[in-house]
C-alpha cells in the first residue's frame, strides 16, 4: 500500500532527484517541481499529503506557496526546507500554517522521521472530519447472521471488495446498507484509507455539492476560508453516498464527470482537481425505473452499477432473527442486566413480517428492556403494532402473503406516526430514514 503523495518544491534539480528515489523507495509517490509557481499548478491539479518546500526559489517564493497552500489545501502538511540563516524565517511559516521546518543540510533518516510525523498529523486532521460527517450514525460493527441468504450477499461483498470498482447497494430501509459499505471498505485494499460517508437526502443541493466537492474562499458570502470536499479527504479510501436515488438532476452529472475521470472542481473554483476514491453507493429505490422515470440518469446509473449487491430484507433471513435479538439484547441491555426474551415473546417475533428491517428489530428490542419488568421480556413489552388502519388487513402476520411490499410498508409508516403523534423529526429517526424521505412516503401514500 502506497505510504502517501509528495511534492517536492526546491530550485536544487539535483537535491530533488536524490530526495525523490530516496523517498520512492521508502514507498512514497513523489512529483518534484523546481519553482513555487509550478508548485502551485501542480497543487491545482493533484491531491498531495505532504509539500517539502524550500523557502528561496527565483520566481515565486516559497512564502506564496505556503500561503496558497493553507488558503486551499487545509490539510496539507507543508514541511519547510531552510538554511540556517532563514531560521527566522521558517518560524514564521510555521505561525503561518507549515507543519514543521528542517534546516540544510539536513540527514535522510530525520527528514523522513518529520515526514512521517506529518502525515500521523494529517490522519488526525482527516479522522475529525470523518467523525464529524458520522454523527448520529449508528449501526452494528458485524453483520450477524448465518442465513444462506445473508452468507451469499457477504460472499459476494468480499469478492466485490477485492476489486476496485464502484459499488451499488440496493434494499429495503433498514436492512444493513451502511453496515456492508463499512464492511466491503474494511475488507478492501483501501482500507487504511478513509470511508467518508454522506446521505443524499438529508441536505439541499447546494450543501451536498459543497460538502462532496468542496469550495474555494470568496464562492459565497460565508466562504471565509477554503473548504475541502469529501472526495479530497476520502482520497485513496471509499466515499459512500447513501440514499443516492435522492440526489437531484442538478447534481447527478457533476458526480457523472467525477465518476469518469476522478476530477471535480470546487465550488467557486476555476482549475479541476482529482481525487482516487471508490464509491459506494446505497438506495431503496429501484433506479432503473426511477432512470426510466427520467428521474435518474442511465449514464450514471451504468457508472455505479458495475456491481450491485442486494441485502436481503428481514423477512427472508428469519433464522437470523434469533441471533440479532440475542446481539440487540447484549449490546442495548443497562449493565448488570440479563434480560432475556419469553417463548411466546420469541414466537411472535418470529412470526412478524419486519417491515422496517433490522433497525425495526434493533428498536423494539430497546424499548422492550427499557419497559419490561422483570428479568424476561413478555409479549406484550415488544409493542408489535396492530395494523389495522385505511381499509387494510388487521392482522398482518396472517395476511403477509396477500400483502404487496408497499402495503407493508405503508402499514408501518403509519403505525410509527401515529405512535409518535405524527412528530416527522422522532418518528423519521425511529424508521432511520431522512425527514425528507418521510415526507415523500407521507404523499406517496396519502397519509393523515
Amino acid at each position: 500500500m502506497k505510504n502517501g503523495n509528495i511534492l517536492i518544491t526546491d530550485d536544487d534539480q539535483t537535491l530533488c532527484y536524490l530526495l525523490k528515489e530516496e523517498l520512492i523507495n521508502e514507498g512514497f509517490n513523489v512529483d518534484i517541481t523546481f519553482d513555487g509557481k509550478y508548485a502551485i499548478e501542480n497543487l491545482k491539479k493533484k491531491s498531495y499529503d505532504v509539500l517539502l518546500l524550500d523557502l528561496e526559489m527565483t520566481d515565486v517564493q516559497g512564502e506564496e506557496v505556503l500561503k496558497y497552500a493553507t488558503e486551499h489545501h487545509p490539510s496539507l502538511q507543508v514541511i519547510v526546507l531552510t538554511a540556517k540563516i532563514e531560521i527566522r524565517t521558517a518560524i514564521d511559516c510555521i505561525r503561518n500554517g507549515a507543519y514543521d521546518f528542517i534546516t540544510k543540510p539536513y540527514e535522510f533518516p530525520q527528514l523522513l522521521m518529520i515526514i512521517e510525523r506529518a502525515l500521523e498529523h494529517k490522519n488526525l486532521i482527516i479522522n475529525k472530519k470523518i467523525l464529524e460527517t458520522k454523527i448520529g450514525q449508528t449501526f452494528p460493527s458485524k453483520i450477524i447472521g448465518e442465513s444462506k441468504a445473508i452468507l451469499e450477499v457477504k460472499s459476494l461483498a468480499e469478492r466485490a471488495a477485492r476489486s476496485d470498482s464502484n459499488i451499488l447497494l440496493e434494499g429495503e430501509t433498514g436492512t444493513g446498507k451502511e453496515l456492508f459499505a463499512e464492511y466491503i471498505h474494511n475488507s478492501s485494499p483501501r482500507n487504511t484509507k478513509p470511508l467518508v460517508a454522506i446521505n443524499c437526502a438529508s441536505l439541499p443541493d447546494q450543501l451536498i455539492e459543497s460538502e462532496l466537492f468542496g469550495y474555494e474562499k470568496g464562492a459565497f458570502t460565508d466562504a471565509k476560508t477554503s473548504k475541502q470536499g469529501l472526495v479530497e479527504i476520502a482520497n485513496g479510501g471509499s466515499l459512500f453516498l447513501d440514499e443516492i436515488g435522492e440526489l437531484s438532476l442538478i447534481l447527478q452529472p457533476k458526480l457523472l464527470r467525477f465518476l469518469e475521470n476522478g476530477e471535480f472542481r470546487r465550488i467557486g473554483g476555476v482549475s479541476n482537481l482529482s481525487s482516487d476514491v471508490r464509491v459506494i453507493g446505497a438506495t431503496n429505490k429501484n433506479l432503473m425505473e426511477e432512470s426510466d422515470k427520467k428521474n435518474f440518469r442511465k449514464d450514471l446509473l451504468f457508472r455505479l452499477n458495475v456491481i450491485t449487491l442486494t441485502i436481503p430484507p428481514l423477512r427472508e433471513r428469519g433464522e437470523d432473527i434469533t441471533l440479532l435479538v440475542k446481539y440487540f439484547l447484549e449490546k442495548k441491555a443497562p449493565i448488570r442486566s440479563n434480560k432475556v426474551l419469553s417463548k411466546d415473546a420469541e414466537r411472535s417475533l418470529l412470526k412478524y413480517p419486519f417491515p422496517g428491517n433490522v433497525r425495526e428489530l434493533e428498536h423494539i428490542i430497546e424499548r422492550a428492556l427499557i419497559f419490561s419488568d422483570g428479568d424476561e421480556i413478555q409479549v406484550h413489552d415488544l409493542n408489535l403494532p396492530n395494523v389495522a388502519s385505511d381499509n387494510l388487513p388487521i392482522n398482518l402476520a396472517e395476511n403477509l402473503e396477500s400483502l404487496s411490499l408497499d402495503e407493508m410498508e405503508h402499514m408501518h409508516i403509519k403505525q410509527v406516526l401515529d405512535s409518535n403523534d405524527w412528530n416527522r423529526e422522532v418518528s423519521a429517526r425511529a424508521l432511520g430514514i431522512s425527514q425528507k424521505t418521510l415526507y415523500t412516503k407521507i404523499k406517496k401514500y396519502n397519509l393523515k
